[in-house]
């Protein structure tokens, strides 16, 4: 395989992001060279490491050579040294500004749960067994953008408030992503709303209803968040694809993640119509109370890597192949701290990421494992 070279611009962030990175960037280089695959990584700050040096999490020069890639790897941002900044300074602004720059308006979150980690979860290993779905969450509309939003004085006290607003537009075209990725799964999609009572919940099911019509081989069934979120635990098995706005999406896919037993073994992608590079990062923060001590989970962005592969450059094959390296590694009884289990072998973040490197290479050679 000789791909044409693929721009890669890596934003390690803050806390885990650099030792995260640091295993993203062994595999990527394995892959490169096994299969002939050239990639080229661009490193940019991004985050808090951006505020220290520049003051803005998102400078200038970092989207714009973000927007000039084929896609983008991040790994983690944010900690308590930056909670107290005005609001437009902080790094989860940053991320925000991330998005809207690149236009990636689905997030897409697979949940899967590992046989050799059922035990990890604290759910009934009968209701998680074989769970396997993907949470579809619109990324750039919602509550999170709606306007007009802020905190004011009336009748002499404050309010806060923020509004929740959709266009048909931005619906469609997030039920189609959905559509799209269910027709190559167990075709069902699930969408997520509060119809009963909110308005603009009413007009996303009826343009869910509209977009599904062009898609009747996929079976599409309502539930109302509050009720979405009980059959989550209760029955998760039952899911395929979750369609979810933002605010609901964003609490959504965090319950889901807890199925897995860790949120440090989830990845995701923020896509979008293809004109801009998409994202791809873990699900977890970044946990600046274990960063620097070898103790962080790099499944999580090596797997988000993964989806890049998938997603961004049509390498189904190479994303199986990293798939089924992590599968072959947790197999073998290996752990980092936060998925450990009695009997199990604890390893470093350094060494996790050594171990699946080698997985990978076995697995692209067809040898047979000596791990």
């Amino acid at each position: 395989m000789k791909g044409k070279l693929k721009k890669v611009t890596l934003l390690s962030g803050d806390g885990i992001g650099p030792e995260i990175s640091k295993e993203a960037e062994k595999l990527l280089s394995i892959i490169s060279k096994e299969f002939n695959y050239p990639i080229q990584i661009i490193k940019k700050d991004f985050g808090g490491v951006a505020i220290d040096k520049t003051g803005n999490p998102l400078p200038e020069d970092t989207l714009e050579t973000c927007k000039k890639s084929d896609a983008v790897l991040l790994a983690a941002i944010g900690g308590p040294k930056y909670d107290n900044l005005p609001r437009d300074k902080r790094p989860e602004t940053g991320l925000l500004g991330l998005r809207e720059g690149l236009k990636t308006f689905a997030n897409l979150r697979p949940i899967v749960v590992f046989k050799s980690l059922i035990d990890s979860s604290t759910i009934k290993k009968e209701v998680i067994e074989g769970t396997d779905l993907i949470v579809i969450r619109e990324l750039t509309g919602g509550i999170y953008f709606g306007k007009p939003k802020g905190i004011e004085t009336r009748d002499g006290e404050k309010v806060g408030f923020n509004t929740m607003v959709y266009k048909e537009s931005e619906i469609k075209r997030i039920a189609k992503v959905a559509f799209e990725i269910a027709g190559k799964r167990r075709k069902k999609v699930t969408s997520i709303d509060k119809a009963n009572v909110l308005d603009v919940s009413q007009l996303w099911r009826d343009t869910v209803i509209k977009v599904s019509k062009d898609y009747p081989d996929i079976t599409l069934e309502h539930l109302y968040v509050d009720n979405a979120s009980m059959q989550l635990i209760k029955n998760p098995k039952e899911f395929d694809v979750i369609l979810a706005g933002n605010l609901f999406g964003d609490i959504l896919s965090d319950e889901a993640a807890m199925l897995t037993g860790s949120i440090g073994m989830l990845p995701s992608a923020s896509i979008g119509d293809g004109s801009m590079p998409a994202i791809y990062e873990p699900v977890h923060g970044s946990a600046p109370d274990i960063a620097g001590k070898g103790l962080a989970n790099p499944i999580a962005m090596i797997l988000s890597a993964a989806m890049m592969f998938k997603y961004s450059f049509n390498e189904e094959k190479i994303h199986d192949h990293i798939f089924k390296s992590v599968k072959d590694i947790l197999e073998k009884g290996y752990r980092t701290k936060d998925i450990m289990q009695d009997g199990r072998k604890l390893v470093s973040t350094k060494e996790m990421g050594d171990l699946l490197c080698k997985a990978l290479t076995l697995n692209l050679s067809c040898k047979e494992s000596i791990i």
